[in-house]
């Protein structure tokens, strides 16, 4: 949400109250510049980031290593690029 400093001084305690409620920042705009509030005591970017269980989920250096030229050419003969 992006609020102007007159929409928020009309409406500070409904938007603090929200910030605390859902956790989701609130940015002014005031001048050009953009002014995000926060709450301070809530989750980090790092404890709000969601399990995916559709990685590869496997030794990183085995992925470089692989031999790519085989599914390359096919493609490139399918006229796929």
């Amino acid at each position: 949400m992006s609020l102007t400093v007159t929409e928020l001084r009309a409406d500070l305690y409904t938007v603090v109250d929200q910030i605390i409620e859902t956790g989701i920042p609130v940015e002014v705009l005031r001048n050009g510049h953009k002014i995000k509030i926060i709450l301070a005591d809530g989750p980090s970017k790092l404890e709000r980031l969601i399990y995916k269980t559709d990685v590869i989920n496997n030794d990183p250096e085995s992925i470089v290593h692989c031999d790519w030229m085989k599914e390359w050419s096919d493609n490139n003969n399918k006229g796929i690029l």
